[in-house]
């Protein structure tokens, strides 16, 4: 029988006996996989407290965050919101995701898309022409806050995110 490779860590899935590895979920800001595991009770005041409604109760009843609902604006509600300590504001200050743009982005198909640009605040996104008629979207990591606004503005589901480590961002094409 070959080695399983996919056991997760977390105590509450050991405690549940579910050993299956999820999938990188995104956390709001100020929380991780081991503060929730460690502190939270599942009480959804963090759900409660958010005001752009992004916040939502996931697996085990821990935050998540959706983009498909909108944007964060960094407010803190949930933050300041999270009776057990599952939030922590040196964790806030460390939020490192960055927005990553796939193959199924309509302008990378040649159609005329420019729905996240327009979306982005810190106008962390542009596009360069390429050969076909086609747009290649380049996302500068170092503008990019993680918002989702881009996300939820974009019509054909193309970006996701990524965890990167503080001060190692990649350098923008």
């Amino acid at each position: 029988m070959p080695e399983r490779t996919d056991i997760s860590v977390s105590r509450r899935a050991f405690l549940k006996l579910d050993t299956r590895a999820e999938p990188e979920t995104l956390r709001p800001p100020g929380t991780n996989a081991a503060l929730l595991s460690e502190y939270c009770k599942g009480c959804g005041a963090c759900v409660e407290a958010c005001p752009e409604q992004i916040i939502v109760a996931g697996t085990g009843n821990f935050p998540v965050l959706d983009f498909t609902k909108g944007a964060c604006t960094f407010c803190g509600a949930c933050v300041d919101a999270c009776p057990s300590g599952a939030f922590s504001r040196d964790v806030y200050s460390q939020w490192s995701l960055k927005a990553v743009i796939t193959d199924t982005c309509l302008s990378l198909q040649g159609i005329s898309c420019r729905a996240c640009e327009d979306a982005c605040e810190p106008a962390a996104i542009r596009f360069r022409l390429a050969i076909g008629g086609k747009s290649e979207p380049l996302i500068d990591p170092h503008q990019c806050t993680g918002c989702g606004a881009c996300a939820y503005h974009c019509p054909a589901a193309a970006v996701t995110f990524k965890r990167t480590e503080p001060n190692k961002e990649e350098d923008p094409a």
